[in-house]
């Protein structure tokens, strides 16, 4: 019986030493900050009075924002008697899989090819997103001899728009779009996958259509799949239904495709010659091809004002691509598959156009936007980092739909809020620009507590409008050095279910915590200087706002 009593006296011992351990746990977990409320308790926040300042009316487009070429500079570069530049999607021009023209071009230019009059013949290559390069040539800021997209929808979109080029090849590698859908899915089909979407039964991720060419192919054949005459109330609804159900829309195919190594959604869109390449994504995810096929044609830019040498260069480089020899590194990096997938529509520049209309008008499905700007004005941002912030903010303003929600603080030492959140008319756009006229450079960096006061006055604000859609665009070189740290705020961000956008404004910003921020609930981070921050931040309102 003593023994027994004594067994008995140690397990609750035990029981409450694991209970008060566990008491502690639960303090400590407050104080740092497992809680937005509890968080909100240890940070300095201090309110402005909001001052309007005038607003531009002007309606820019964002050919006015094109960064110089030389941010994107030549991947190879010749000295030839005729240079010859063709601007290419990234995934013939980078690095690994992704370099089949370089290697091409390279080889091209050793073996010193010449016209019938004698003149060497040199390949530049200049990697450059296939939408980004159709606004540069668009916009005439920038016109090389030669483009080559991801797919034919590119060169109708510049000819619709003003630009000038002519099919000159309509395959120089092939490749396809597809649906990813995870393995054990029910679904097996395009249509099924689509409509499992609008109605809500899964969540797929895809990339921005005005920039992206498996985006732009995915929104026209949704629109083509709802009704045949795409545009009439069926169509549009189609989208509309599709749109509503999407947890995201990527920046770019990078962040598409880090949320497919995760295997975080159910499904999304990916070129084949990706897809085949990526391990952890071809072992997730099924490939469902889609759409029109991503064939890699190869235009001639202004085509009336090039020489006869120049026009039998590009001749000669189109040959020399297409033999034996090109095709078979092109099918050894991943392209030339799925050769009996048929392409069965075909679009028009206008189509393209209109469609690029619908995805802006419905992009946001009626659902409210609530958005706080985080504005980093510590003294590493002093100088050209701060200025660029600010013109970007304010350029940018123009892209941000009157029926969002949308608020600004700032912070350095502490947190300041300078506009509460209010509908984005044209007296709050007035407030807000006084906001960003304010803003000016000292002190430390409290990134982390700034994040943590957008969150909350994104949570009270939902109190009114809870369907509302919610993020947060984090502007800062990412060095935090005060305050909360990541893994602090992150459970709670994590619950909140908030993305943050985070824009980088110096070259040598702290990218890596910046992205870490960005994936806790699937956001993208730009990277960029003062040559093309102004023309990325406006890209990005444009896709999520």
């Amino acid at each position: 019986m003593k023994k027994n009593a004594i067994v008995f006296v140690g397990i609750v011992f035990v029981v409450c030493i694991l209970a008060i351990l566990g008491i502690a746990a639960m303090v400590k977990g407050h104080k740092d900050g497992k809680t937005t409320d509890t968080m909100l308790k240890h940070i300095k926040v201090t309110e402005s009075e909001p001052v309007k300042a005038s607003i531009s009316l002007d309606d820019n487009t964002l050919f006015d924002e094109l960064p110089e070429i030389t941010k994107y500079p030549l991947v190879v570069d010749s000295s030839a008697d005729v240079n010859l530049e063709i601007m290419t999607s990234p995934e013939k021009a980078g690095e690994s899989y992704e370099s089949w023209l370089v290697d091409v071009v390279m080889d091209f230019n050793r073996e010193n090819n010449e016209t019938k009059n004698g003149k060497t013949i040199g390949i530049q290559v200049r990697s450059v997103s296939s939408g980004l390069a159709a606004d540069y040539i668009i916009s005439h800021k920038h016109t090389p001899q030669m483009f080559s997209p991801s797919n034919y929808l590119w060169g109708e979109y510049v000819n619709a728009n003003g630009g000038n080029v002519t099919l000159f090849n309509e395959r120089l590698v092939g490749n396809t779009a597809g649906l990813l859908i995870d393995k054990n899915s029910e679904y097996k089909t395009f249509e099924e996958i689509i409509k499992a979407v609008q109605e809500g039964k899964i969540n797929i991720g895809y990339t921005n259509p005005q920039a992206s060419s498996t985006g732009m192919n995915l929104l026209l054949s949704i629109l083509k799949m709802s009704d045949d005459q795409m545009f009439n109330d069926a169509g549009i609804e189609g989208f509309s239904k599709f749109q509503q159900n999407i947890p995201f829309v990527a920046y770019n195919t990078m962040q598409m495709r880090d949320s497919a190594q995760k295997g975080t959604l159910d499904g999304m869109i990916l070129e084949y010659q990706t897809y085949i390449n990526e391990p952890n994504i071809n072992k997730l995810y099924n490939f469902i091809p889609f759409g029109v096929r991503h064939d890699n044609p190869l235009y001639v830019v202004n085509q009336d004002y090039l020489s006869e040498d120049e026009l039998e260069g590009i001749k000669i480089f189109n040959d020399y691509c297409m033999d034996s020899k090109s095709q078979d590194i092109a099918t050894k990096k991943g392209f030339n598959a799925n050769d009996d997938y048929k392409t069965e529509v075909a679009f028009t520049g206008s189509e393209v156009n209109k469609a690029l209309e619908v995805y802006k008008a419905n992009k946001d499905n009626g659902k409210d936007i609530i958005a706080v700007f985080v504005a980093d004005c510590s003294g590493s941002m002093y100088g050209d980092p701060i200025i660029q912030l600010k013109e970007s903010l304010s350029n940018g303003m123009q892209y941000i739909n009157e029926n969002n929600y949308v608020g600004l603080v700032s912070y350095s030492d502490d947190v300041n809020i300078e506009v509460p959140i209010a509908k984005f008319d044209m007296n709050q756009k007035a407030y807000f620009q006084g906001g960003i006229n304010s803003l000016t450079a000292n002190g430390s960096t409290a990134s982390y507590d700034a994040v943590v006061v957008a969150m909350d006055m994104i949570e009270k604000a939902k109190a009114d409008k809870p369907d509302a859609k919610a993020m947060i665009f984090l502007l800062s070189d990412g060095y935090q050095n005060v305050g909360y740290n990541l893994n602090t705020i992150k459970p709670a961000l994590k619950e909140s279910n908030i993305p943050v956008y985070t824009i980088s404004y110096t070259s040598d910003a702290d990218t890596n915590a910046m992205r870490e921020l960005s994936e806790v609930n699937e956001a993208a981070t730009i990277n960029a200087d003062s040559e093309d921050i102004v023309y990325k931040i406006k890209s990005l309102f444009n896709s999520q706002m």
